[in-house]
């Protein structure tokens, strides 16, 4: 089998996720090359080298330059901070790169367009990591919305809560804080959390047309981790707006990250002509379905265990019953891309759908501070 030799850039939270779905995925799938640990780019030399060693890299290095110059490397998967994607990125597209990336794409709009031009100029695969497309349930209900099982669509709902920066005291800034520091991350929860959502949703129901947003900084300053004065705060704690798609249907999106109780509540249900769709991350190998076309008296709604070897990915892991959870679905991703790269073709969602998302969040936060209803793109 070809081997495909892996540079991941970032070894946070989200370098563990990517790295075990490249270790995992040619355990249970059948892939035209095998992925291989090749180099783990990190800016403190020592934890980069216990990563490297934890993972199974061959090596680690600090500067991200080296890794696109290497002419070993053929896939570069970014993930690192926000501010970092487009410049790596582009120079990993012009060096002749497969090219993977954290979401949000960009930071906005306009950074996702010079990614999604250097990914197409150059001609290689690429892949943005919205990983909430690939839990198996979330891919079935696709599947029965493309079937025509829901009719026509009329509602969208999602929402994603957190409450993990309610603290005044929590400082922004610096390595596991730069979330809220809007230089590095672009955003707050709109392009954190509700870029999630908005993936999904079109992916799901297809594009969206127009929003009207309301977004609220709760705490207005905070001392900074680098240079320890007190800045402003320019992220959005908090994020709601109204949307129409372009198939005529509505939509409520809201996210926060002060809901006290919530670490990770998303949730999205689809009313259609014929039936409604619910899940929820907390129980993900579920998805609820409610089809009005039943028998009156057997109407109502029912949970489905999505496990069975016929469901979604679900054929490449357990036995029926078992379920799986989230890093799996981080680990289908990849699977994903290497099936579509050993064709020389890129994995849904591409460069060009982060650049969708994007011009989503774009509007969002326009239509937030103009006080407005704003067109998408």
């Amino acid at each position: 089998m070809k081997k495909l030799n892996v540079a991941v850039i970032g070894y946070g939270f989200m370098g563990r996720t990517h790295s075990n779905a490249f270790r995992q995925a040619p355990k249970f799938f059948s892939l035209p090359c095998e992925p291989v640990l090749k180099t783990v780019c990190a800016r403190n030399a020592e934890r980069g080298a216990a990563f490297a060693a934890n993972w199974g890299f061959e090596k680690a290095v600090t500067d991200w330059r080296e890794v696109v110059a290497d002419k070993e490397i053929d896939l570069i998967d970014i993930a690192s901070p926000n501010d970092t994607h487009c410049e790596i990125a582009v120079a990993a597209a012009k060096a002749g790169k497969m090219v993977m990336c954290e979401k949000p794409l960009g930071r906005n709009a306009a950074e996702a367009r010079t990614m999604v031009d250097a990914v197409e100029a150059a001609g290689v695969p690429n892949s943005v990591w919205y990983n909430y497309r690939r839990i198996p349930a979330v891919t079935l209900a696709k599947q029965l919305i493309d079937e025509g099982r829901l009719g026509r669509i009329f509602h969208y709902r999602a929402k994603f809560l957190q409450d993990w920066t309610i603290s005044a005291d929590l400082p922004q800034g610096g390595e596991g804080l730069w979330r809220l520091d809007v230089a590095v991350a672009g955003s707050g929860v709109t392009g954190d959390l509700l870029a999630h959502c908005i993936d999904t949703a079109m992916w799901l129901n297809g594009g969206i047309e127009e929003v009207s947003a309301v977004t609220e900084t709760f705490i207005k300053q905070r001392k900074h981790t680098l240079t320890g004065e007190v800045a402003p705060v320019g992220i959005d704690d908090a994020s709601l707006f109204l949307a129409r798609f372009n198939n005529g249907s509505l939509a409520t999106f809201e996210a926060t990250r002060y809901a006290r109780g919530h670490k990770a509540l998303y949730t999205l249900e689809i009313n259609g002509e014929h039936a409604s769709i619910f899940w929820d991350l907390h129980d993900l190998h579920r998805l609820q379905w409610f089809d009005h076309r039943d028998e009156g008296t057997l109407r109502g709604w029912r949970s489905l265990h999505i496990t069975d070897r016929d469901h979604p990915y679900m054929g490449h892991w357990w036995v029926p019953g078992l379920q799986i959870g989230y890093e799996h679905s981080f680990i289908h991703q990849a699977a994903d891309f290497l099936i579509a790269a050993g064709e020389g073709k890129s994995a849904q969602p591409t460069f060009r759908d982060g650049l969708a998302t994007d011009l989503v969040t774009d509007a969002v936060l326009a239509s937030a501070k103009n006080r407005t209803w704003e067109k998408v793109g």
